[in-house]
């Protein structure tokens, strides 16, 4: 097939035969849908880099305009009369969406050559679909890195084991995603997968949440409830952030992995499950073990089986594909009129440091999807410094990089008036983290709010 191929919609297709005559004797090939709603479909059925817009004269250019939202990956080109030209409406449309446009009635020649420059263009994008085709089938994963292939394979070869697993990495790497990874790939992919912040729920509360409770238990406990493990029966239970469990609850947990029963809280009874656990941390649990507070038997009952989630500066290869994936994605939600990310901010993301890993990333784009004000992201939409200056003395790139995390770090302080707290869920790190990072950089910790 022609890669000439070129999507025209038009409203009164019959009236322009003597164009789609002229576009076919130079060798493109058409595919004329006469509506907005063909349109979609056949966008949806296939991917065009190439597309002419020929709408009618009482056409509304607000359905147009979302319609084009919804299309950043084409090169747009319009027809217009006069007097459509005079609309605002239309004139906003055309300076959002378009490579070009042309004024009724046309010149073929000068369309020919517009469309090939469209074409050239449209060739600078991103592959369509690059982060689906680097994975395997529902992996949820996107990556082409040695790293995040090593920990697919990995994925592949324990996922149809019922052993426990036990994930590392740190914060915002995407240990609940590789979770989800293990638990498809398993014989328990139909069955619950339920996933629980253990450092989220106070501690009171978290023996009650994973194996329930009858009536009169507590204060409050006005009737018996079926805790997480007992939901998950015959499925999977993840464990996120499992350092942060109390002892006591370490016991019960225990005790289910080496019995598979467990017992309501107020209750003697015990209750035979089916349950596979897949846990994940952040900290050195096994620094955690020689503090004691954290079990050493459980430990070893929890790491049967174990991968590690790298760090998104350890697979910087990554970092353009994750970001032009949450950038389609948010794009579509927004219904934005973004064509994509700048040369610069894609050096920008390049260089940063990304203490938040993946988290941060996914916040950035988000954020710049929502307030850039041109048709391509900028480092200053990204809250990134803009590479294009000379770089910091000696010029390597670790000097970019480290430069680059100390500038995100004193931006988000910046931008929260100096709160930490605040300061660390705009990067997506914990607390402590950006109080560890601060300490790397000498940003000195009394000089800022808690």
């Amino acid at each position: 097939m022609s890669d000439r191929l070129v999507v025209c919609i038009a409203e009164e297709s019959p009236a322009h035969d003597s164009l789609y005559g002229t576009l076919r004797q130079a060798g493109w090939q058409l595919r004329i849908v006469g509506s907005l709603a063909a349109a979609g479909r056949a966008m949806k059925a296939q991917h065009f880099d190439v597309g002419l817009l020929l709408p009618g004269d009482e056409a509304p250019p607000a359905q147009w305009d979302l319609f084009l939202r919804q299309q950043p990956g084409t090169e747009w080109t319009g027809i217009f009369s006069a007097r459509a030209l005079r609309s605002p409406g239309w004139r906003s449309l055309i300076l959002d969406h378009l490579f070009d446009h042309h004024t009724l009635p046309v010149d073929g020649q000068r369309l020919l050559s517009t469309l090939g420059h469209a074409l050239g263009r449209a060739a600078l994008h991103p592959p369509q679909g690059s982060g689906d085709e680097a994975l395997p089938a529902d992996s949820g994963i996107i990556g082409r890195s040695p790293p995040i292939q090593t920990l697919l394979r990995q994925i592949k070869r324990i996922a149809p084991a019922s052993a426990p697993v036990l994930i590392g990495g740190e914060s915002g790497s995407g240990k609940e995603l590789a979770a989800q990874a293990i638990q498809r790939g398993s014989t328990r992919a139909q069955a619950p997968f339920i996933s629980i912040n253990c450092g989220a729920i106070p501690a009171a509360l978290i023996q009650s949440e994973l194996f329930g409770h009858v009536r009169g238990a507590f204060t409050g406990a006005d009737r018996d409830k079926a805790g997480i493990f007992e939901t998950a029966n015959h499925g999977t239970v993840f464990l996120d952030e499992i350092g942060d469990l109390s002892m006591d609850v370490q016991v019960s947990l225990l005790r289910f992995l080496q019995d598979k029963v467990i017992m309501r809280v107020g209750s003697t009874n015990r209750v035979q499950l089916d349950v596979r656990v897949i846990a994940a941390t952040h900290v050195d649990l096994e620094r955690a073990m020689e503090a004691g507070t954290f079990r050493r038997d459980l430990y070893y009952r929890l790491k049967v089986l174990s991968v590690t989630v790298p760090a998104l500066r350890e697979r910087r290869g990554d970092i353009e594909l994750l970001a032009q994936h949450f950038f389609g994605q948010f794009a579509r939600e927004n219904a934005s009129r973004l064509k994509g990310f700048s040369h610069n901010a894609l050096c920008a993301l390049a260089a940063h440091g990304w203490p938040g890993n993946v988290r941060e990333l996914v916040n950035r784009v988000r954020s710049a999807v929502v307030m850039a004000d041109g048709r391509y992201i900028t480092p200053a939409d990204l809250g990134l410094p803009d590479p294009g200056g000379a770089p910091p003395s000696g010029g390597g790139l670790d000097d970019v990089r480290i430069e680059a995390e100390r500038h995100a770090i004193n931006h988000s302080l910046d931008l929260t008036r100096k709160n930490v707290s605040q300061a660390a869920r705009r990067l997506g790190v914990s607390r402590m983290t950006l109080y560890r990072l601060m300490a790397k950089h000498g940003i000195r910790v009394q000089e800022v709010l808690p």
